[in-house]
């Protein structure tokens, strides 16, 4: 067996297994593996947040209650009173939506079998613009639609320089939907096709020491074993702090939005 002529064909198949494929239907009725995965993260958002709310007492005694909480307390700290400031409370329920919701997600994806809605470009777009409507909403309801728009170029600055600084910051507010977009789908779909290269590099070495019974070629294996921990590790890191970043980011851009300053 030619351990590097099956790791190539492996590696073609592996890539098109992140295709969004159908599973039911097809066309503008059909199911893609990522809409199924989406809807089964929305179905466990929901369970975790409603298990965790009907078992919650004055003095915490449950390890898993303990942990949603934590979390919501992590978002109501970190990413809602500190970068929004006055009138933050408001925006808690969207944020620690936003948060759990990509979070699952990303943790789903790193169960074997499973995949990640947030590693389709078309689930972290749809993210994107619910978050990019909630804060420019929020601008326009604070502001007004003039003034909101007015926002865009501080008070103080030179009458030439108004319409240039208010356009920069009109198409710099108009990205922020790519960038939230992209920044996830991209993390997320590298780290995952990185630990499939991962696992199909240690599935064929081993694979080929077997069959061949030579156990030097179970050396490269060993250390494939080791990358893969290590990368792991590392996505569990990674899929927590892409939910963090992108749900901070929305705060930023709400505290904007709704600033008086």
């Amino acid at each position: 067996m030619d351990a590097l002529a099956e790791l190539s064909k492996g590696a073609e198949h592996l890539v098109h297994s992140f295709d969004s494929a159908y599973i039911v239907g097809s066309g503008a009725f059909g199911l893609t593996q990522y809409t199924f995965w989406m809807i089964i993260c929305l179905i466990l958002t929901v369970v975790v947040v409603l298990a965790a709310s009907k078992r919650l007492t004055l003095v915490p005694n449950n390890k898993f209650v303990n942990m949603v909480e934590y979390g919501y307390q992590f978002v109501r700290k970190d990413m809602g009173e500190d970068p929004i400031g006055h009138g933050y409370k408001r925006h808690i329920p969207f944020l620690a939506t936003l948060f759990f919701f990509i979070l699952i997600s990303n943790f789903v994806g790193l169960i074997p079998g499973c995949k990640t809605p947030t590693g389709s470009i078309s689930v972290t777009w749809a993210l994107a613009i619910i978050s990019f409507v909630y804060f420019n909403y929020w601008g326009i309801k604070s502001k007004g639609g003039l003034g909101y728009l007015k926002s865009f170029a501080p008070s103080g600055l030179p009458v030439v320089m108004v319409p240039v600084v208010w356009f920069l910051e009109l198409f710099s507010t108009i990205l922020r939907a790519l960038t939230l977009a992209v920044r996830l789908y991209g993390n997320m779909f590298a780290g995952h096709m990185v630990l499939g290269i991962f696992g199909l590099a240690t599935s064929v070495f081993i694979t080929a020491a077997v069959q061949n019974a030579d156990f030097v070629m179970a050396l490269p294996a060993i250390g494939w074993i080791a990358f893969l921990l290590c990368m792991y590790a590392l996505e569990v890191l990674v899929a927590f702090l892409q939910a963090y970043v992108f749900t901070i980011l929305s705060a930023v851009y709400i505290g904007l939005a709704t600033s008086d300053h």
